[in-house]
């Protein structure tokens, strides 16, 4: 069974999907704001959720830190940016394709 990583690089709005050590994919994201900035940290997914409603787009990936995931957007010109609240936003289509291939539990690192 294969081991998943997900590196949150906030500096660089991407976020790298690891497979046994190895990066196999990465996406475009949008980060939080300087106000309500994205926490730097090591968390877990905890949970999965598809169409939450609201602005979360097409899936919500809630992390070990309350409040915060991973989810897709209904403003697609918001990836590449500075505004979330915390939480770290992207497309719907690369969201969709995270949730549907890591577990819960994944480890998630979010670096500055």
């Amino acid at each position: 069974m294969p081991t998943y990583h997900i590196i949150v690089d906030l500096s660089e709005f991407r976020l790298h999907l690891l497979r046994d050590n190895r990066v196999i994919r990465t996406f475009p994201i949008g980060v939080g704001k300087m106000l309500t900035a994205t926490p730097v940290g090591e968390y877990t997914l905890m949970n999965k959720q598809p169409n939450p409603g609201g602005p979360f787009g097409a899936y919500w990936l809630g992390l070990s830190r309350p409040h915060y995931g991973i989810h897709g957007t209904n403003r697609p010109s918001s990836i590449g940016k500075r505004v979330s609240h915390g939480c770290v936003r992207m497309y719907n289509q690369d969201v969709t394709y995270l949730a549907e291939t890591v577990p819960i539990g994944t480890r998630v690192t979010i670096r500055p």
